[in-house]
């Protein structure tokens, strides 16, 4: 192939082929101007066989924005992101916005360094997971001068708008259904709290939950790394091993839950009256399970879409009033992991 074969298509390209002028060519492929239906179709046919695409950078320097959304979450294997990712498209494939994504792996110093190269190309929204965040990355978001849709939390203060649940009642619901069914020994499995900020406020709702009724957690094991059935299989040993008089097992994730389960079962133990269980997410992976563990949405879909309907309607109409501080309610799964008295 010769470097003339390999250099971009321009607006000449599709004028020389359909013999109508440049300018032309351009109202036809921005939707602009008045021309006729048969150079729009001649035109319009012509950009298709030859592969044209505009060069949406030129139009971006007169905006000084482009048609981009960078949506920015911690990470891609987690299995809760992916149907985020889904409620946002949804809603931004009906407008001519388009997401662009960026992981941070959890950690504040890459959070930085992708918002800062997702704002360089002057996107014209910023979906971002959670509230916490150095203070470069809240200066960056503060100055970005677009829409901002904080996601998955809303227990603390948004730089613009946020959308998500209350982790620490998310938390302490589970922790009440827990004492409800008439549990009393409990441990619990999670991530390293450090790392995961929601994580961590979900424990802190569920511990103050159990403190008020005068219970406490009796055993403690947290992690790092991803979220496995392995690594829940290897946990649950251990903890039941050092403490075995815990009646019931209260995971951060359903991934981790679901080892739990699998180790419970094959031991024999009889789940939920002997040892009962709960995760949370309610990750439909897991619906194949011999038991269905007790978990608790997190209204992943509905965030998504939330965020993005908030991002659409503010580039629409700046001036309009919109409701850009929602807080979703997830309810409780009891499975067959949790009694339900």
């Amino acid at each position: 192939m010769t470097s003339d074969n390999k250099r971009p298509l321009t607006l000449r390209d599709v004028s020389d082929a359909t013999g109508v002028s440049e300018m032309t060519v351009s109202r036809v492929l921005r939707n602009r101007g008045d021309v006729s239906e048969k150079t729009r179709v001649k035109v319009l046919a012509a950009a298709k066989e030859l592969g044209y695409v505009p060069n949406k950078i030129a139009g971006a320097l007169a905006s000084n924005r482009v048609n981009l959304v960078a949506v920015i979450i911690p990470s891609l294997s987690n299995m809760v992101f992916p149907e985020v990712l889904t409620g946002i498209n949804e809603v931004l494939e009906t407008t001519a916005l388009q997401p662009v994504v960026g992981v941070t792996d959890y950690r504040a110093e890459k959070e930085e360094k992708v918002l800062y190269e997702m704002l360089s190309w002057r996107p014209s929204g910023v979906i971002i997971a959670g509230l916490e965040h150095s203070d470069a990355a809240r200066a960056m978001l503060n100055a970005a001068g677009i829409p901002i849709v904080e996601i998955m939390d809303t227990d603390g203060k948004p730089v613009d708008a946020m959308v998500g649940i209350s982790h620490r009642r998310a938390g302490s619901e589970m922790a009440k259904a827990i004492l409800k069914a008439g549990y009393r020994h409990i441990g619990f499995m999670g991530t390293k709290m450090p790392l995961d900020h929601r994580a961590r406020k979900r424990f802190e709702g569920f511990t103050e939950a159990l403190a008020k009724e005068g219970v406490e957690i009796e055993d403690r094991n947290f992690y790092s790394g991803g979220s496995a059935l392995a690594k829940g299989r290897e946990m649950t040993a251990e903890m039941l091993e050092r403490s075995p008089d815990l009646d019931f097992l209260y995971y951060s994730n359903d991934m981790i839950g679901a080892g739990g389960l699998l180790y419970l079962l094959d031991q024999g133990i009889d789940v939920p009256g002997q040892i009962g269980l709960a995760g949370f997410n309610d990750v439909e992976l897991l619906q194949g399970l011999p038991r269905k563990l007790a978990t608790m949405d997190a209204c992943r879909l509905e965030i998504g879409r939330k965020a993005a309907e908030i991002i659409a309607a503010q580039l629409d109409n700046p001036e309009e009033e919109i409701e850009n501080r929602i807080t979703l309610t997830p309810t409780i799964s009891y499975g067959d992991t949790l009694k339900r008295r």
